[in-house]
């Protein structure tokens, strides 16, 4: 993994020092938890999206619903010259994920007890927005446009395609100032299936209108 994406020794060190900490912490918000799964679908999973150059050259990036930490904390020990925000909105979670920046020895790395809506701190300073896991892909693109700076990218994993979600994402990106780009098929460690990383680009100031109040984005979906 760690020469799949070139990383440094400082960056594979920290790396172990997460999964262990993953694997030991009976706190930790994950039902993955052994040391091959969290190697494979934590790690690995997060780390494919350095294939993509947007992620590589981002500065400013945002982990929205970031869960137990994925993708943000690997991606901060990879990207050490990113300022990485993980914006979750259970307590909980952000203390092991503190917690875990703080192990790994993390400065660039800050933890945002919010909801992506409710975080108006962010509103266009972001050049990428990464989300695991998170919603249906036009719920994400309505929580991540409004802190996208122009000509920057919000990045969704997904595993099998969804046609329907597509078409229903490229027609919301539309009210959102956004233009959904082509799926990117990734295979994170040999042998996974169905996994995609999907790039959607801030192309225009995303109405005022955006966020609406906490929730309403899952309540009512647009599109």
């Amino acid at each position: 993994m760690g020469a799949r994406h070139r990383l440094g020794e400082a960056a594979v060190r920290r790396l172990n020092v997460l999964l262990e900490l993953v694997v030991a912490d009976p706190a930790a918000p994950t039902t993955v938890t052994t040391a091959g799964a969290v190697l494979r679908d934590h790690l690995a999973d997060s780390l494919v999206a350095l294939d993509l150059d947007c992620v590589r050259t981002a500065v400013a990036v945002a982990d929205i619903g970031a869960g137990a930490g994925f993708p943000g904390l690997p991606l901060a020990i990879a990207l050490p010259e990113a300022r990485m925000s993980l914006v979750e909105s259970s307590g909980r979670k952000c203390e092991f994920i503190g917690r875990a920046a703080g192990a790994c020895g993390l400065a660039n790395a800050e933890v945002v007890n919010a909801r992506a809506e409710e975080w108006p701190a962010g509103r266009g300073r972001c050049a990428l927005v990464v989300a695991r896991a998170v919603a249906a892909l036009p719920v994400v693109a309505e929580y991540a446009a409004p802190l996208l700076q122009i000509g920057g990218t919000l990045l969704a994993w997904r595993g099998r395609r969804d046609l329907e979600d597509e078409r229903r994402a490229a027609r919301v990106a539309t009210l959102l100032g956004l233009e959904v780009a082509p799926p990117i098929k990734v295979e994170p460690y040999p042998g996974a299936l169905n996994r995609h990383l999907h790039p959607i680009v801030k192309v225009a100031e995303t109405p005022p209108e955006f966020p609406r109040r906490a929730g309403m984005a899952r309540k009512r979906p647009l599109g």
